[in-house]
């Protein structure tokens, strides 16, 4: 076919023919992306599943707990009704599902506020928390792995794994302690707890939230450091990292240039298995360093055995840690050229 002269109009046969060659380019991304939002639905309903079968399998008694021990029968089967829990658990479900959707998690037994506003109230310091215990670990995880990746048997790289085999054993409370000990006790020069607003002050929020942070990057970060350091060694083996360095081109210039986002997809599939223990090593963390987060929130409603607030908590935790490990499995998707064609080439990925 004669090529179109320079600023000539494609015709509508060649544009639907560029247009169709661009869709069967971007399908197997597109699998890609619908498989992973599928398995995120699922997910999502099997989470919803298991949160409300908790509640619907505990002993509270709503009515009798917001009654108190003078409710008569009358008293407790009226607000038995009131709650909707005289109806069939499928229905029960179908409700509260549906009203979750919209926003509405129901109303604490003890206290009447809506969930919702609870959660609302408690969740930014969790999600400052772990965003930047996440900014944290990947920067700390990152450059000991670039680092030890470059040193590759050298001493940097003998340090890395000695620090990062030590950091892989201490639970985040452990490190959180050691932490308030040394920079809270001992050098008086960080908080040992409490928390601000971000909005409010952002500098005092850094300074009450950089501690229960590093405490739960700093386990992560040794994961992060470990697979970042063992993908980058075995890519610059690779014959095009070979031929880049033949070429005259530096090791470092290498290892950004050609090797590092070829790396990037095993690093960023242990960062999305670390966001769910963020999120749980939150609750030890939350305790610790008194922050009033929704581990917190959770914790005492069930010591109470406030059930609205407890599913509420545990529904929406679970959609954050879906949520965020959905976001990875996209990013691994448009990093991974292999992912993006939907092939097993490496060497054709590269």
């Amino acid at each position: 076919m004669v090529a179109p002269a320079p600023g000539a109009v494609p015709s509508a046969a060649e544009a639907s023919g560029r247009a169709a060659a661009a869709l069967r380019r971007a399908l197997p991304a597109l699998r890609s992306l619908a498989g992973v939002v599928a398995v995120t639905v699922t997910v999502l309903f099997l989470a919803s599943v298991v949160t409300f079968a908790l509640g619907a399998l505990s002993d509270s008694n709503p009515a009798a707990a917001a009654l108190g021990e003078t409710a008569t029968a009358e008293d407790i089967a009226r607000l038995d009704h009131e709650f909707g829990l005289d109806r069939p658990l499928v229905e029960q479900y179908a409700t509260w599902v549906g009203n979750a959707v919209t926003g509405d998690l129901g109303r604490s037994w003890f206290t009447t506020i809506p969930v919702a506003d609870s959660i609302r109230t408690a969740l930014p310091v969790d999600l400052s928390i772990a965003a930047l215990a996440l900014v944290l670990a990947i920067l700390i995880g990152g450059g000991a792995g670039i680092g030890a990746a470059l040193s590759n048997g050298g001493v940097v790289d003998r340090a890395v794994t000695l620090v990062c085999s030590l950091l892989g054993t201490l639970p985040p409370f452990v490190i959180g302690m050691a932490l308030i000990v040394v920079f809270a006790v001992k050098l008086q020069l960080l908080p040992a707890g409490g928390y601000v607003p971000v909005q409010t002050d952002p500098l005092e929020w850094l300074r009450f939230a950089i501690l229960p942070a590093l405490a739960l990057s700093l386990d992560v970060a040794a994961s992060i450091a470990r697979q970042l350091r063992t993908s980058l060694v075995g890519e610059l083996r690779e014959n095009y990292a070979v031929g880049a360095a033949m070429r005259g081109f530096g090791r470092r210039r290498v290892l950004f240039g050609h090797v590092l986002r070829n790396a990037a997809g095993p690093t960023l599939a242990v960062i999305g298995l670390a966001i769910p223990l963020i999120i749980g090593g939150a609750v030890m963390t939350e305790k610790l360093f008194g922050l009033p987060g929704v581990a917190q929130l959770s914790l005492q409603a069930a010591e109470k055995g406030d059930v609205p607030v407890v599913l509420g908590t545990l529904l929406v935790t679970a959609v954050v840690v879906v949520v965020a490990s959905l976001v990875v499995n996209l990013l691994q998707v448009l990093l991974n050229p292999v992912a993006r064609r939907g092939s097993g080439a490496t060497g054709a990925a590269r």
